[in-house]
Order: structure tokens, then sequence, then C-alpha cells
């Protein structure tokens, strides 16, 4: 699972950071090409001889050699790496990592990483259940990093409890699971974010969605494997570079760039919150505010996931609903009369979930009648649910 890979082992400053050459050493044995990134205290509690021997490559710990002036291109490290394995992660690099500050080269590199980040908390128990740390955690969970969870034993303190650094052996075990890219090969085809609906230059119809579902699934498709075409609305987001993204305003849009692409794929997730209605007439002026009422002609949008339900072959098709009232029943209906394969529900009465914010909570109903449900986490960790569940029928 980890031949060939190249990993950037990054360790801060923790009395854990003595396993970090042990860690090493698995990872080379397992086929791994391993550079190492330290913070400049972790010298403090191992050498960078004995890492730069283990890893048989040059240890980074500094911007530029201070003899020579050379730099140790951050970039180029992070581009190079097929993830980056933070063992361990101390409080102070975690805060810094969820905070933006960005003063020394491993956190650079931690910037500018565009694949898989892993991190393994380690300290003591009081320090670990902070408030303030277990936030910064939750916060790196919903950039995408992947928790490493801490275990419970014996602490440097002499105490005993939660946070002590996982085992070696259970970290690399963890992250052969993760790479796992059983939908290598398989093309998918997401969508994401709202669509907007113009009632003339200035104004439009449209929803609260923030697209950051679908973007969560299109990143996390990648790291799997997969070859990912993203239909996205109206978004800030950005994704990883190597889905192909169409971005689309409307409805009609959006169908359009559905239907162009859906008889080449074998799985479509429909995340995108899609206006089911669009004016009659879009103005090509801006209407000009009157005291009087204003009257705007709606008319259905064309359905998608409908269409799409009607001319399935060989795809799987999962689809999305958002309910205010009578939630499971309504997912039911929709999951049958639009012909899909699984269903994910969203419901606004769960505090965290729906549009705009980092977490979610869902159910998901498959056609064989089996229901999943699951506690409100980030979106990076519903869309790892989402791909778990819905994996072994897809590939």
């Amino acid at each position: 699972m980890l031949e060939g890979k190249n990993v950037l082992l990054a360790i801060s400053a923790s009395i854990a950071a003595y396993k970090s050459a042990f860690l090493c050493r698995i990872l080379i044995k397992k086929g791994a090409n391993v550079k190492v990134l330290m913070t400049p205290q972790s010298a403090d509690f191992i050498t960078p001889l004995t890492l730069s021997t283990l890893s048989k490559n040059p240890v980074y710990k500094d911007y530029y050699k201070t003899d020579t002036g050379e730099w140790n291109n951050h970039v180029d490290l992070a581009k190079w790496a097929d993830f980056m394995l933070l063992a361990p992660a101390t409080e102070n690099t975690l805060a810094k990592m969820a905070k933006g500050i960005c003063d020394n080269l491993l956190l650079a590199c931690y910037f500018s990483m565009e694949n898989r980040v892993f991190f393994a908390p380690s300290m003591d128990l009081d320090m670990f259940k902070h408030p303030a740390n277990q936030e910064n955690i939750a916060k790196l969970q919903s950039f995408g990093n992947i928790l490493i969870p801490a275990e419970y034993g014996e602490l440097a303190s002499g105490l005993v409890g939660e946070g002590r650094m996982a085992d070696v052996e259970n970290i690399v075990a963890f992250v052969e699971k993760q790479m796992e890219q059983k939908w290598k090969g398989v093309k998918v085809l997401l969508t994401a974010g709202p669509t907007y609906e113009a009632i003339d230059p200035v104004r439009f119809i449209g929803n609260h969605s923030s697209g950051k579902m679908g973007y969560a699934l299109a990143d996390e498709l990648i790291l799997r494997g997969a070859e990912v075409t993203l239909v996205s609305g109206p978004t800030s987001l950005s994704t990883n570079p190597k889905v192909k993204v169409h971005s689309v305003v409307s409805a009609s849009e959006m169908f359009e760039k559905v239907e162009s692409n859906y008889q080449d794929v074998d799985v479509v997730i429909m995340s995108a919150a899609v206006s089911d209605y669009t004016p009659v007439t879009a103005y090509d002026r801006k209407i000009k505010k009157k005291e009087d009422s204003l009257n705007i002609q709606l008319q259905p949008t064309k359905d998608i996931l409908k269409f799409l339900g009607e001319n399935k072959k060989k795809q799987k098709l999962i689809g999305f609903a958002l309910e205010t009232d009578n939630e499971l029943a309504n997912a039911k209906v929709k999951l049958e009369r639009k012909n899909l394969d699984f269903i994910v529900l969203n419901s606004m009465q769960d505090k965290g979930a729906g549009f705009g914010g980092n977490t979610n909570k869902i159910t998901i109903l498959s056609k064989d009648n089996k229901q999943f449900e699951f506690e409100l986490k980030t979106k990076a960790e519903v869309a790892i649910d989402i791909l778990n569940t819905i994996e072994p029928y897809c590939v």
C-alpha cells in the first residue's frame, strides 16, 4: 500500500519524537520514500543525524542552509509528497496549523500541501482535552486533515490518560487503510453548490448552499483514486487540481453539463442544491424599484435527478435531500421516485447541519432498504462516511 509513496514525515517538539525513528524505519520497510521535516525545537528530542541515516535523505529543519544560503524549497517538498504525516503533533504546532501561523519550514510545507495530511497528537491529558486544543483539532479536520486518534496510556508526566501518540504500528496501519485506492479508475460525476436563476442583471433566485459538502467529496474521491468531473454552481471554493471542474450558474446550465458527461461515468453524486423554479422572464435591464408590489412568474426547472434516474444504465446514482418535515418519509419517496441507488438525507432540524457551515449530520438510505445514521461531523468526515457507505456498491 505504501510501496513507492513519497512521504513527508513531520516531527514537532514532543518527547514522543523518539518514536519517529521507529516510524521512519517502518515506512522505509514498507517501500515508501521518506523525507523528514523537523521543527527547530524537535531537534532537542531526536537528532537530525539519526533521521537522515534512517531515511537516507537530508533532514529539513531550516528555511535555508546558513553556510551556503541554499534555500529549502517548501513548495517543491509539498508537491513531491503523496502525503504528510505529522507525528508527533504537539498542541503548539496544531494551533499554528489551525490559525494560519507560518513561522518554520515544517509549517510552510504544511500550508503548501495539496495532498492528504495526517496528524497524530501527542500531549498530556489535560492539554489534549483543553477546549482550545479540541477546537483546533476539529478545525483542522474541517480543512480535510486526517486525525490519527491519540491513545490511552501512560504519559511522560507520569499520569495515565488520553493524549499519548498512537503506537507507530497503529499509525502505519491507519495510514495504509486510508490510502487504499479502491476507486482507482472509477469515473465519478459530481455536482456541488447552488444555482442562481436570473431575475435581471442584478438580482437572482438562489439558496444558501456553500458547496462545501460537494467539494469535500471531490477531494476525498481524488485521494481514493477516482477520476472526478465536478459541475459546480457559484462558489468561492477550490478543490484538488486533479478534479476536472465545469463552472455553471443556472439550473439549465448544470443540466447541460451533467447530460453531456453522464454516459461516460460509473458513479453520479448529485450534492448540488439545484433551484426548483426559475423566472419565466429574465429582464435584460435592472428592474427599477416602484411603490407598488412586484410579481415574478416562476416555472419549474428541468429535474436533473429525475432525468438521470430515467436514463440510468450502468451508473450508480446518489442523490441528496434537505428536508424540514417528515424527513425520512420524504427522502424514501424521493429515493424511489427518482430511481436512485442511495439518498443522503440532511435535516434542517439538526443543529450544525445543513447549508453554509463546516459540519453536517446525515442519514443515508439505500434502495435495498438499508439505513445508515451518523453523528454530527465535519463535512470532510461526512464525505468519508458517504464514500465508505456507497463504496461496496460502486467499486
